[in-house]
C-alpha cells in the first residue's frame, strides 16, 4: 500500500521523517513516499485531499476534519514563540494594523493568528514564505510574517521584530501555540492505526539517532548552519509532537473554537 506524505522543506519534519527514509523503523509492508512542498501548498492540496498523509496548518484543519484525523504526533507548537512580524524599523501594533503586510499564504496559522493579534483584517499579500525577508529587505514591502527559519534569521539582514505571534497566543490563552499539525485520511480505515504507530517511531528514532536525523534535517534548512539547524529542531520537536498530551489537544480545540464553529476534533489511534 502507497502512503504519500506531503511536509514542508524545513528541518523539523525532515527530522521526524528521518526514521523512516534512513531504514531505522519497520514499514510493516507499506510504502512510503515523500512529497515535499511550501506549507500554503500542502494546504491547498488538502483542500482536495490529494495526499493520504500531510502537514498541513492548524488552521487549515478546519476545513478539512471531516476528511482528515489529527494524528497524535508530529505536531509544532510554539511555547511562547512562533510566527513572527519584522520590518526594517520597529512598528507598533496600530502602525502595522495600517500596514501591508506580506504573507506566507492566508491558509496558515501564522495569517490566522496576525489576524486575531492585530483584531481584523489588515492590509496583506501573500507570496512563498522563504522570499518574504528579502521582499522587506529592499523596500518593496514595508513588513513582513516570517514562518519557518526566518524566525532566527531575520537578523542578519537587518530587520527588527515587532510582533512575535507565538508570545502573543500564550499572554492570550496560556496555551502553546499549534502551528503544523500531521494528518491522515480518514479513508484509510484499518490501515489508519498502522501508519500512526510507524510514524510515531519514525519521530522516536529522529530522538534516539539526534547526530544522524540532524544532518538529513540540514538538507532541508536552506543553507542553515548545523547551530541553527539544531536550535531549530529543538523549538519544533519537542514532547508535543511526540504526542499532543491534554496540554496540547486543549491549545488545538482552543486554537480551532477561535477560528472556526462546529469542528470536530478528532484524533487517530
Amino acid at each position: 500500500m502507497l502512503i504519500r506524505i506531503g511536509f514542508s522543506a524545513d528541518p523539523d519534519d525532515a527530522f521526524m521523517y528521518w526514521g523512516i527514509a534512513s531504514g531505522a523503523v519497520d514499514t510493516r509492508g507499506l510504502e512510503f513516499e515523500p512529497l515535499i512542498e511550501d506549507i500554503q501548498t500542502l494546504n491547498e492540496w488538502s483542500l482536495d485531499s490529494r495526499l493520504e498523509v500531510t502537514a498541513m496548518s492548524a488552521a487549515t484543519y478546519a476545513r478539512v476534519h471531516d476528511r482528515y484525523l489529527l494524528l497524535p504526533h508530529g505536531a509544532s507548537f510554539g511555547r511562547g514563540y512562533g510566527p513572527i512580524v519584522v520590518a526594517r524599523e520597529q512598528l507598533s501594533l496600530d502602525e502595522l494594523r495600517a500596514t501591508e503586510i506580506v504573507v506566507p499564504g492566508t491558509l496558515t496559522t501564522a495569517f490566522l493568528v496576525l489576524r486575531m493579534a492585530l483584531g481584523g483584517d489588515f492590509p496583506h499579500r501573500a507570496q512563498a514564505f522563504d522570499t518574504i525577508s528579502d521582499e522587506v529587505v529592499s523596500g518593496r514591502a514595508d513588513a513582513g510574517l516570517l514562518i519557518h527559519e526566518g524566525q532566527l534569521t531575520y537578523r542578519d539582514s537587518g530587520l527588527v521584530k515587532c510582533l512575535d505571534l507565538g508570545e502573543w497566543w500564550l499572554l492570550e490563552t496560556g496555551l502553546p501555540l499549534p502551528l503544523g499539525v500531521n494528518t491522515i485520511r480518514r479513508d484509510l480505515g484499518d490501515a489508519v492505526p498502522v501508519v500512526s504507530q510507524v510514524l510515531r517511531e519514525s519521530i522516536d528514532a529522529a530522538l534516539e539517532n539526534r547526530d544522524e536525523a540532524l544532518e538529513y534535517a540540514l538538507g532541508f534548512g536552506r543553507g542553515m548552519d548545523a547551530e541553527r539547524g539544531d536550535r531549530f529542531v529543538q523549538m519544533y520537536v519537542n514532547e508535543l509532537t511526540q504526542d499532543y498530551g491534554e496540554e496540547g489537544r486543549q491549545a488545538v480545540r482552543e486554537f480551532l473554537a477561535r477560528v472556526a464553529e462546529d469542528v470536530a476534533v478528532e484524533w487517530a489511534p
